[in-house]
């Protein structure tokens, strides 16, 4: 595998793990384990400005005028992307809420 598939799955992947460490970083919150909703949310960043990286190798090669062809996986990719940083915002938040609540 190569090229934008291999990009997208990078993506889909990091995304994806990123997605996972902030709704455990909730539940954490939620038990009172504000120590690893902290850890979580960390490792969960580590994972998005890794997906992120990626992307900017998208975003780099098209500037440079290497078209991108746009296809059901990078659009998946992206998504993931959104949605993880979406999750990202709300788990603060509720780690907050939470911190506050107890």
């Amino acid at each position: 595998m190569e090229g934008i598939e291999l990009l997208s799955f990078q993506m889909i992947s990091f995304n994806g793990s990123a997605r996972s460490c902030f709704v455990e970083a909730i539940m954490a919150a939620k038990e009172g384990d504000f120590e690893r909703a902290e850890q979580l949310m960390a490792e969960g960043e580590e994972q998005f400005v890794e997906g992120h990286r990626v992307h900017a190798q998208l975003i780099q090669k098209e500037a440079s005028g290497e078209a991108t062809a746009v296809n059901l996986l990078l659009i998946h990719a992206e998504d993931q992307m959104m949605s993880a940083e979406l999750l990202k915002i709300i788990a603060a938040e509720l780690i907050d809420i939470h911190k506050r609540i107890q």
